[in-house]
């Protein structure tokens, strides 16, 4: 994300930490949140969630992995293997848990924001469309990845 002045540093450093807290206090396995970075025009991806949020900021959530990442994730919030359309109706409702979180935890910083609801994006995708984004790289044991992409309107 650019740094244009102060407000926008205290805004971008609020909206990653929010983040960083929706998804320690949503996933109950270990992690850890590598160096976020800059995103360029767009992004590919195979499997995601899609949420925008609108009010004192705008933008979209993507939380992008592969199937296997989302069912590692549901069996240790349910204690059970998903597959099919429980997994699909499961990764939407995990992005919803995240991004809600993630509007909690924003509230602090007296940002509010409100969020719409998941879409799923299955398939070779690109999205574009932001003006400004970062990645937050978030890696589970056994080499599972999920990139979580802050992207502002």
């Amino acid at each position: 994300m650019s740094i244009a002045s102060d407000e926008s540093f205290h805004m971008t450093e609020a909206l990653l930490n929010g983040m960083i807290s929706a998804i320690s206090q949503t996933i109950p396995l270990e992690h850890s949140i590598n160096k976020t970075s800059p995103i360029g025009d767009s992004i590919l991806i195979d499997f995601g969630v899609f949420i925008g949020f609108t009010g004192d900021v705008k933008g979209k959530l993507l939380f992008s992995g592969d199937n296997s990442l989302f069912a590692y994730i549901g069996k240790a919030l349910y204690g059970m293997e998903l597959e099919g359309e429980m997994l699909v109706s499961f990764s939407g409702e995990l992005g919803n848990m995240l991004a809600g979180g993630f509007s909690t935890s924003i509230e602090s910083d007296k940002i509010n924001i409100d969020i719409t609801a998941p879409t799923i994006m299955e398939g070779h995708t690109a999205i574009t469309g932001f003006k400004d984004g970062v990645k937050i790289p978030v890696e589970f044991p056994h080499s599972r990845h999920l990139a979580v992409f802050l992207l502002l309107d």
